[in-house]
């Protein structure tokens, strides 16, 4: 999960400042830890996947050119045109991080990164390393942006369905449909962190630090939605379990066959 760090800054790509409807923190500094000002700019985790190759297209064409990205793999030349940064890194390397804070007035955190299920079953303490451990450093980075420019810090974090858990197939057809506090036993160890990572969002949004002195109250504006199985036209998914929707349409669209390992009963 390990990578170099490359940079590319897009040609002429305005830097503008992110939108807040939020009420105003106490504010410190907007300057880094050498001095220098530093770029407002909305932090998007694993960008070369699905959701966020399309998230950051979606971001320049409304005209955000400060999007700084991240993935373990190299964005390819459709996204680093449009980005003020990109790096190849891990979110569990806390020195990348810890330069990120140093050089940007991060307004907005898109975090998308993350060990799918199918591989997090193969290495499930990496999975928990990279899940919790690299969305923990996330959250903490958010709180000290906050406190640094003084404006919370929206944190948009894709949860999943696989956050549920039922013991068998006979069980989930007699459940029907669950509400959102229903059946949060997941059997995964990708659901488990997933389950896990909103309770920790829940607790910086609400509960950060609430009994130092210098707390900052609700410095972390935190969402999640539990998604399904996704589908892009742009990528291939990797390591999820409800690739085979995907893979299936992106196969039909190359022409070639495709050995779908679900039963033939299985609903999208």
């Amino acid at each position: 999960m390990r990578g170099p760090r490359e940079t590319r800054r897009a040609r002429n790509a305005p830097v503008t400042t992110a939108e807040s409807a939020s009420d105003p923190l106490p504010r410190t500094t907007a300057t880094s830890f050498h001095g220098a000002r530093r770029n407002s700019a909305i932090l998007v985790t694993g960008a070369a996947g699905e959701v966020g190759h399309g998230l950051i297209q979606s971001l320049a064409a409304a005209g955000r050119r400060d999007v700084v990205a991240i993935d373990v793999r190299k964005p390819d030349r459709s996204l680093r045109d449009v980005c003020q940064e990109t790096y190849v890194g891990d979110i569990c390397d806390g020195s990348l991080l810890t330069r990120l804070l140093a050089m940007y007035e991060i307004t907005e955190i898109y975090h998308l990164a993350a060990l799918l299920s199918t591989r997090a079953e193969f290495t499930p303490e990496t999975a928990h390393e990279v899940n919790v451990g690299g969305t923990l450093n996330l959250l903490r980075l958010a709180a000290e942006q906050a406190r640094s420019h003084g404006q919370r810090v929206k944190f948009i974090f894709p949860s999943s369905i696989a956050a549920y858990g039922l013991p068998d197939l006979a069980t989930k057809d007699a459940a029907g449909v669950v509400t959102e506090d229903q059946h949060l036993r997941p059997v995964t160890m990708y659901g488990c962190n997933k389950l896990y990572c909103e309770h920790l969002g829940r607790y910086y949004a609400r509960h950060y630090r609430r009994l130092a002195q210098d707390r900052i109250p609700d410095a972390v504006d935190f969402r999640c939605l539990r998604y399904p199985g996704l589908i892009s036209a742009d990528t291939v998914p990797s390591g999820g379990t409800s690739d085979f929707a995907p893979e299936m349409i992106h196969a039909a669209a190359a022409g070639r066959p495709y050995a779908c390992f679900v039963r033939p009963n299985t609903r999208i």
